[in-house]
């Protein structure tokens, strides 16, 4: 049975690491600090997208073997060309369909991914499955709707002008994991023990508004799928009108924004 595993598009990979690559970078430290690192065994970035998470592990680690896995091809693509190092492999998957034996990693990580996956309690399942008893289970996922300030600003000035922004703005701030609670009730439900659960916050810093609407004239992810939806006129206005937004009535030049992720990490209970 096929099965479909995120809503994200993914098209390219230097497109994704303009738009979400580059603060997936600057989340993995927290995010690893956060969770724990072990340099031990197999470690599996689920969802790697162009490699972000697993770069940070392998500067974090000396001896673990990391893998890779995610539904682009076009990410995996990049992961690869773009990671030199013989401990990381990439390969192309789907989350609720892992294609990896029981108890195969110590460590299984899934950064800012499961918001994506219709069926998250199956990939859930998925990333149980392949870690080992006593070995650990840890993910990211975006406050969409209170702590992704850039994306939040967009969308809030969109959906004023166009009524297929405001249902684009209703998907996105209502995807599964990223209210207030859920991942740790994931994590809990899920039979993980030992949970750490919390939140990360980061700073998403734009050098103008150029940089800052780069994103949206890409082919990857839904704002840029939406843009190319409207006509050039809706698609003008919208642009002038994020733009008044971003400038805040200074002049235009760096702006710092706060984002704030999701985490949970929990341990696979021994089977004795």
């Amino acid at each position: 049975m096929a099965h479909v595993t995120s809503t994200f598009s993914a098209a390219d990979g230097d497109d994704y690491e303009l738009q979400m690559g580059r603060w997936s970078r600057v989340l993995a430290g927290s995010f690893l600090e956060f969770t724990g690192l072990s340099d031990i065994g197999q470690i599996l970035d689920a969802g790697c997208g162009t490699g972000a998470l697993s770069a940070e592990i392998i500067r974090r680690t000396k001896s673990a073997e990391i893998v890779g896995v995610d539904i682009s091809e076009a990410y995996i693509a990049h992961a690869t060309a773009t990671t030199n190092d013989p401990r990381a492999a990439f390969k192309n998957g789907d989350l609720t369909s892992l294609p990896f034996s029981d108890a195969t990693f110590h460590q299984v990580f899934s950064q800012l991914v499961l918001l994506f996956v219709p069926d998250s309690d199956r990939a859930i399942s998925e990333l149980i499955r392949v870690t080992e008893p006593g070995g650990t289970v840890s993910a990211a996922t975006w406050d969409t709707r209170g702590g992704l300030t850039f994306n939040r600003f967009f969308m809030d000035t969109a959906a004023m002008l166009d009524s297929a922004a405001e249902k684009l703005r209703q998907r996105m701030f209502t995807r599964p994991l990223t209210r207030p609670g859920e991942l740790a009730n994931a994590w809990e439900a899920a039979g993980l023990v030992d949970l750490k659960i919390g939140e990360v916050t980061i700073r998403t810093d734009f050098a103008s508004f150029d940089d800052y609407w780069a994103p949206f004239d890409g082919e990857d992810g839904a704002v840029p799928a939406y843009l190319r939806s409207v006509t050039p006129g809706m698609r003008g206005q919208i642009k002038e009108a994020v733009r008044r937004a971003y400038l805040d009535g200074e002049a235009d030049g760096p702006r710092s924004y706060t984002a704030t992720a999701w985490v949970a990490a929990g341990k696979k209970p021994n089977l004795d």
